[in-house]
């Protein structure tokens, strides 16, 4: 078996507590129905991964481990972005329907992209945060998608 083979076998095998995938799934800004959905099981599932009345399979954990992942890449091409502007800004979105207007490609809720804005702002200093319909089209500096 390589290496990589071995590393594999291991993350697969390794188990997640419940506490573990609430938190992530939180920080990502994600709720248990929208994850549901997303992962093609019932709300009541992941209810019960979250209360530990079921064990977290490990195509969940691999799949919330690929969400965190696409975030993770997600903050640091928005703060890529940001970073040398003299007056970095970025728009966010109040609900789900406003952030769908603007990014119809993106299954992701809006309170991903807060979450996502959230973490921009503890890497880019002075960042201002807005809501996109409180700013002129023109004005938007950047609008993470």
């Amino acid at each position: 078996m390589t290496e990589n083979r071995i590393r594999d076998a291991a993350a697969e095998a390794r188990t997640m507590t419940p506490a573990e995938f609430c938190v992530v799934r939180e920080f990502l800004g994600l709720t248990g129905a929208w994850l549901a959905v997303h992962m093609g099981v019932s709300p009541s599932t992941v209810d019960a991964w979250e209360r530990g009345e079921e064990p977290i399979p490990g195509a969940a954990r691999l799949a919330l481990a690929d969400l965190e992942r696409l975030t993770g890449e997600f903050v640091a091409k928005a703060v890529d972005s940001l970073r040398d502007l003299p007056e970095p800004g970025i728009v966010t979105y109040r609900n789900d329907a406003e952030y769908r207007a603007a990014h119809r490609e993106s299954g992701y809720p809006a309170a991903w992209h807060r979450a996502v804005v959230a973490r921009v702002a503890q890497e880019v200093p002075g960042l201002s945060i807005a809501y996109a319909s409180d700013v002129p089209s023109d004005e938007v500096k950047v609008s993470a998608g």
